[in-house]
């Protein structure tokens, strides 16, 4: 006797998968990338679907996390329900703005087509470029598939070293983008090039990443490496060349090469410092004469990975807030009901609650109720402000014992470029409030998606980038990390912003 399957179908991506009739959605949407950060207990209301076709029934979980009007509108919660027939789901997290950069470029001495990658941990962004005159022809972007073994590098290493395959769901996903950017045109195609962080270098090329689990984090495998369209099963001509970029250090990637390239580090006459606000801040300064970078294991608090009420940048996250008329005033993605608070909005909130007076510089909250409303129903815990606090210090302190190494003060870099999504939305003003940058607001700029934008330089390049020396530290073995890091816990007191 058959199995009797049904189909579901999942927008925008415009993908589908055939289920066993019955089946947890859970298990079907995983495959896809789609996250369920609280492991489908249905608390945190991050695995949002919508039905367009077909239906689901309305359950208990439901009914605590969407409002009326968005059960009528056929949201859902994936963990909870379960495919009885074929559905047509849009899904929430596929919403979020996915970071990409159309700057053109100056060509060089290259022709046809190439294509430029940004593999990131949460998001992937590609492009294609008229490499002879360095025109954005095309843009693809996609959440990585990894994501359904965790949000951040560690849990993809630790189920990497489990046995898990991290390595086909990506190479698979980068085939769909790729024969999409690619079109009619795939045999004009000459040459790729991705850039990613160290663990997404490893994990796509099928390197070990044993040597990343544990201090000191040094890893023999930091070289680019070189593929065919055969070997990936990727739909380009047999000549195309395909490369991921060499990495810098242990969580220090050749997306940090690609940012040096496209913020001018590399070629500025003064201290210039790029900054990427992630899981990993990964931070370099330096100039034409030599850099200096590291990463700093700020935790996942900057996308709101460890925040109780935390979600995504997506449909019903707070992500913006000021301070109006003595009050917190907070800005929600789609004008809906708050769900949850995204990175950039945890920043604002806090850094009004510091403004206000109803958050200390200690990180305690000033009434004592280890509550801080943001936004009905949205509160942030007192354990939410401490991971915000680890947070902020690790960079802070990063930035701080790089600054010693080369020996110079903060007032000698001339600009701070944030990159990455958070970078890109995080107010500066807010950022300077608790104490993560600590530099003039002037001084700071939104870098974009510095990673893609170096990656096309590095695509039209004619030979490998001519870079200055690049020295990667250590902050985990410096013997004053542990001192420096401590003196950044605290947010600066009101006074003395």
């Amino acid at each position: 006797m058959s199995v009797e399957r049904v189909r579901i179908r999942l927008e925008p991506m415009s993908a589908e998968v055939d289920v066993t009739r019955g089946e947890s959605l859970l298990s079907a949407l995983s495959e896809f990338g789609v996250e369920f950060p609280c492991g489908g207990t249905s608390l945190c209301g991050g695995c949002g679907v919508r039905v367009l076709e077909g239906s689901l029934p309305v359950t208990s979980p439901d009914t605590s996390v969407f409002s009326a009007t968005e059960l009528g509108d056929g949201w859902r919660l994936a963990c909870q329900a379960r495919a009885e027939m074929s559905l047509t789901l849009e899904c929430g997290q596929w919403h979020m703005d996915i970071l990409t950069d159309r700057t053109g470029l100056s060509a060089g001495s290259k022709t046809g087509l190439g294509i430029a990658i940004d593999l990131g941990t949460t998001t992937i962004a590609a492009q294609t470029i008229d490499m002879a005159t360095g025109t954005v022809l095309a843009v693809e972007t996609n959440l990585n598939p990894q994501a359904s073994f965790g949000s951040d590098v560690m849990s993809r290493i630790g189920a990497a070293l489990s046995g898990a395959d991290l390595r086909t769901p990506v190479r698979v996903a980068l085939r769909h983008m790729i024969s999409k950017l690619a079109g009619a045109r795939a045999a004009e195609i000459a040459e790729v090039v991705l850039v990613g962080n160290t663990v997404m270098h490893h994990l796509f090329s099928g390197l070990d990443v044993e040597p990343l689990s544990h201090a000191p984090f040094h890893t023999p495998h930091l070289g680019a490496q070189c593929f065919t369209p055969q070997e990936l099963d990727w739909p380009l001509p047999p000549t195309c060349r395909i490369r991921f970029e060499r990495c810098l250090g242990g969580f220090v990637g050749s997306d940090i090469l690609a940012g040096i390239l496209a913020t001018g580090i590399s070629r500025a006459d003064d201290l210039q410092a790029l900054v990427d606000l992630g899981t990993n801040g990964e931070i370099a300064i330096g100039n034409r004469n030599g850099i200096v970078c590291a990463s700093t294991a700020a935790g996942p608090a900057f996308e709101a990975g460890s925040i109780r009420m935390g979600m995504r940048a997506s449909r019903g996250a707070i992500a913006r807030g000021l301070l109006r008329d003595g009050k917190l005033c907070a800005t929600v993605i789609g004008d809906v009901e708050a769900r949850g608070i995204c990175g950039s909005g945890l920043v604002d909130a806090v850094a009004v609650g510091i403004e206000c007076g109803k958050i200390l510089a200690s990180g305690r909250i000033a009434d004592g109720t280890k509550l801080f409303l943001v936004k009905a129903p949205v509160v942030l815990y007192q354990a939410d402000i401490r991971e915000l606090q680890l947070a902020k210090a690790a960079v802070a302190s990063g930035f701080r014992l790089l600054l010693k190494h080369i020996g110079a003060s903060a007032g000698e870099v001339k600009g701070i470029d944030l990159a990455g999504a958070f970078g890109n939305y995080v107010q500066a003003e807010s950022a300077i409030a608790i104490g993560l940058i600590e530099a003039d607001l002037e001084r700071i700029h939104a870098g974009g998606n510095t990673a893609l934008r170096g990656a096309k330089m590095l695509l039209l390049s004619a030979c490998d980038a001519d870079l200055p020396p690049i020295e990667h530290l250590s902050l985990a073995s410096d013997p004053g990390f542990q001192d420096a890091f401590m003196d950044c816990i605290a947010f600066p007191e009101k006074e003395q912003r």
